[in-house]
């Protein structure tokens, strides 16, 4: 499995990470209805058997419980994961000092004394973006992160956060943003293009729009819960072409599903994804996404067939 740079800095990580937001979230992925505490405990230790190094959560997954399990999860465990979580701009947190006590909080429940990527979950105001970079800059002069970085920031916020972390000699890392066949957003909208040119690495997650380009949602079988609000039977229905010819490619490729096709395509694109886990047999099959390349002709007829199903 190859290794990127995360931006400017010296952290290597994989070409396809681990998101762990599914881990503690009883609200939207209806943890502890189906799966559990022992289901992503397997599915860890199949990350920890592969190449795979590294791993996303937040503060806000799971009230903390996400954090608090990939802790458990990696104490002594001699792994080298490298290990990203991220700080919520609630509104009531508008001082510098609140970003340093939530990431203290962070470091507290994955025992560990260092964050190798610290983010911004949201670009939320009243707080302006150089206010929040200023706490990041702090952090890392703490000795509390080794590298920093947004997420869900369009290119206009990118290049704004990258421009005062710069004031303090700091590298911009990355922006985790939503990026699939079925959400490409980015690309129109300058984001992507604006994380090249400033060596930001893009960190895509929902890389499978959070299971609708597996192949297992029909109009007749859909996402459950708050998932069928985004992604209703119209898209489903109009997402079925595309997961055929999804379905064809892997075929060519020793057998390779939807999803790990999906994947890869993020891959092809410059990003790094960080499909969600819930279960082992997820975990193995998220990993067979990487290694591997799709043709130049087969990332054209996706792109082309993707299209007209933006959201």
């Amino acid at each position: 499995m190859n290794k990127n740079r995360l931006g400017a800095t010296e952290i290597e990580i994989t070409e396809l990470g681990i998101g762990v937001w599914q881990w503690g979230d009883t609200g939207f992925w209806g943890y502890g209805r189906g799966y559990g505490e022992s289901d992503v405990h397997a599915a860890m230790e199949v990350v920890l058997a592969s190449p795979v190094n590294f791993i996303d959560t937040a503060e806000v997954y799971g009230g903390g419980t996400s954090e608090r399990l990939v802790g458990k999860f990696l104490n002594g465990s001699g792994s080298s994961i490298v290990i990203a979580s991220k700080f919520f701009p609630y509104p009531w947190r508008w001082r510098k000092s609140n970003l340093l006590d939530a990431l203290r909080g962070s470091l507290n429940r994955l025992d560990i004394d260092q964050l190798d990527l610290y983010q911004i979950h949201w670009a939320f105001p009243p707080v302006s973006i150089e206010t929040w970079m200023t706490g990041l800059a702090d952090a890392v002069d703490a000795g509390l992160t080794r590298a920093v970085g947004v997420s869900n920031y369009n290119a206009k916020q990118t290049r704004r956060a990258h421009a005062a972390l710069a004031q303090r000699g700091i590298p911009l890392a990355s922006n985790q943003v939503p990026y699939s066949l079925l959400n490409r957003k980015i690309e129109r909208d300058g984001t992507l293009q604006a994380c090249k040119d400033l060596n930001v690495t893009i960190i895509a997650y929902s890389p499978i729009a959070q299971g609708v380009l597996s192949g297992k949602y029909t109009p007749a079988h859909l996402p459950p819960g708050l998932r069928r609000a985004q992604y209703g039977r119209t898209m489903v229905a109009k997402a079925q072409p595309l997961i055929a010819l999804m379905h064809e490619i892997g075929q060519a490729h020793g057998g390779k599903t939807p999803t790990q096709v999906a994947i890869n395509w993020t891959i092809c694109k410059g990003t790094v994804p960080i499909p969600g886990v819930k279960t082992a047999r997820q975990a193995e099959e998220n990993i067979g996404a990487a290694g591997w390349r799709l043709t130049a002709d087969e990332i054209a007829a996706l792109d082309a067939m993707s299209d007209g199903l933006q959201k």
